[in-house]
């Protein structure tokens, strides 16, 4: 069978249907339905059923997807291998916090080392980023949690990546000692998208203790949340590297607030069969020597 076919049947497992299938390759539906039809014939069982206007895969469908992961998988290595690993492409999935302000360097390296690599930096939210790498979709995924985003995906810890909470310079918390927990009654908070994990994880905190808090911005650039603290409009959560610069240029206020539910964790996450390149391994090199420097104090 022709690889593309292969392409097709992976993408119509992802969307749950032929018509979104069809626009995320550029073919026409008919073209999709035709390409599954044939593969069907050449396995002679039905790999993909319809319940009402949903799609899914047959469990033949389910462990042939599998397959024509790994199938596809090597066939990406070998143009690699035969380019003498000069070139192709190397697919990151993120979060927009850790593409704006941790991978920067690193794609600078890997640029200069491999002149010709295509590299492609994905940011999703965390459920779509695990599962983009379980798919194949991204070659290596870099996000911040807590535990084992899931168990069939290789984890590595990298470190340990604080939450910060910060404030206009000046603001009245910021001239405690220690800021508790009931010092946030009735704060208003300037939060990312709700979907974000470390939002969601505060203002549980915040609900289980009693604490009343009223969210006043609600924004998906993590610049504008800082623009909005400077400009005393809020206060807000949000990993140390966010805000590293501001704090230390004075700009921005840290407050001396501390609850031992508040971190996460910078985790490397890679598929258990993932084969890796040159330049994904010189990626994962480059990210734990980082770590590993930082944790010496080098």
């Amino acid at each position: 069978m022709d690889l593309t076919y292969l392409r097709t049947f992976r993408e119509v497992a992802k969307r749950q249907s032929f018509t979104r299938a069809a626009e995320e390759l550029g073919y026409a539906q008919s073209s999709v339905t035709m390409q599954i039809q044939k593969i069907e014939k050449e396995y002679g069982v039905p790999l993909i059923e319809r319940h009402g206007r949903q799609l899914r895969l047959t469990p033949p469908g389910e462990e042939l997807l599998k397959l024509f992961v790994e199938i596809l998988d090597l066939y990406d290595r070998s143009k690699e291998t035969i380019a003498q690993q000069i070139g192709g492409t190397l697919t990151i999935g993120t979060i927009d916090s850790l593409a704006a302000f941790y991978l920067p360097p690193f794609l600078q390296q890997l640029r200069t080392r491999f002149p010709g690599l295509n590299i492609h930096l994905q940011t999703e939210q965390e459920a779509k980023l695990v599962s983009k790498i379980k798919d194949g979709e991204v070659d290596i995924g870099l996000m911040l949690d807590r535990s084992t985003a899931d168990s069939m995906l290789h984890r590595t810890i990298i470190r340990e990546e604080p939450l910060v909470l910060i404030a206009p310079v000046g603001h009245k918390l910021a001239q405690l000692k220690t800021v508790q927990l009931s010092d946030l009654n009735n704060c208003e908070l300037i939060v990312s998208e709700e979907s974000c994990i470390y939002r969601s994880l505060f203002e549980n905190l915040l609900k289980e203790h009693g604490i009343i808090f009223r969210v006043g911005f609600e924004l998906s650039n993590l610049e504008a949340i800082k623009r909005c603290v400077m400009n005393e409009l809020g206060i807000a959560l949000l990993p140390r590297i966010v805000a590293q610069e501001e704090i230390e240029r004075g700009h921005l206020a840290e407050l001396p607030f501390y609850h031992p539910e508040i971190h996460f964790d910078l985790q490397l996450l890679l598929h258990p069969k993932k084969w890796k390149s040159q330049p994904l391994q010189y990626l994962i090199e480059m990210v734990m020597a980082e770590a590993k420097a930082g944790t010496l104090g080098l």
